[in-house]
């Protein structure tokens, strides 16, 4: 039953979407359900993706440190698994994000922790208020893949890399912005699949 359902839904997609393509996750996605993309390029170094338009929950912080990503992270859990107006659980998605976008003036960054909303989601009123919905646009994202468990200075060398790539490559791309993408629970110790975004121009 649920081989001919999956078989169903996949047709629906290959009808409706423009491409006539069915979306399957990456293996990295653990089965759950991930944002769409298509691989545009693959350079030795890092990935050029286009993302089709998605939607996230998004929860500002203070900055990367651990303790701050942390305890963003965990606001954001606590409402999809119901402490929200409905206290309706919400499925689990990957990937979470850690976004930071620096001001161009004074450079000082803004920190957000995000998770991935799957699609035709209906929301709940979340019971924190500084939790936010996102509706993200269809974007460009150059992507460098690195393993073991993410940190602040994982995520500063991984940009730093993928931006001299970038350059050598001719690319154009926002400077002033970066993300982490982490794909797998604190208990996963092998094999672990992070990622850094940078976006295209």
């Amino acid at each position: 039953m649920k081989s001919t359902l999956s078989v169903a839904l996949c047709f629906l997609i290959v009808v409706s979407h423009p491409l006539g393509e069915c979306w399957e996750a990456p293996s990295f996605c653990h089965e759950l359900q991930c944002p769409e993309y298509t691989v545009v390029n693959t350079y030795d170094n890092f990935e050029e993706r286009h993302y089709q338009p998605s939607q996230w929950i998004t929860q500002d912080i203070p900055s990367i440190h651990k303790d701050d990503v942390t305890a963003g992270f965990w606001k954001l859990y606590n409402f999809l698994q119901g402490e929200n107006n409905e206290k309706k659980v919400i499925p689990t998605t990957r990937p979470g994000l850690v976004s930071v976008n620096e001001d161009p003036g004074s450079g000082k960054p803004k920190v957000s922790v995000s998770f991935f909303i799957a699609p035709n989601t209906v929301l709940p009123k979340p019971n924190v208020e500084t939790i936010k919905v996102e509706n993200r646009p269809s974007a460009t994202i150059y992507v460098r893949v690195f393993g073991g468990f993410a940190s602040e200075d994982d995520a500063r060398k991984n940009r730093a890399m993928l931006t001299k790539d970038l350059k050598a490559e001719g690319k154009q791309f926002n400077d002033k912005r970066y993300e982490g993408a982490g794909y797998d629970p604190p208990w996963n110790l092998f094999n672990r699949h992070n990622e850094l975004w940078i976006y295209a121009a």
